[in-house]
């Protein structure tokens, strides 16, 4: 399986059989919502890297570019 980047994401893959196509941290089987949802706890990029080994801390501006443009699509 080779997940496929999302649109013109660097860290961000889709594929069917991952996660059930939810869009995914590239090299991980971490989705995007649940960084997001690391995130709204209050938890560091570190903390997350701790706790997800393998996670790329960098991805995390690039999650949260892709969450403001889901939402900006779904309230157009």
């Amino acid at each position: 399986m080779q997940a496929k980047p999302f649109k013109s994401y660097q860290w961000i893959v889709h594929h069917p059989s991952l996660l059930g196509g939810q869009p995914a941290i590239k090299g991980t089987r971490i989705s995007v919502a649940q960084i997001l949802e690391c995130l709204s706890i209050g938890m560091s990029p570190q903390e997350i890297a701790d706790d997800y080994p393998g996670f790329p801390a960098e991805s995390i501006p690039e999650v949260l570019k892709f969450a403001a443009q889901q939402l900006q699509h779904v309230a157009a």
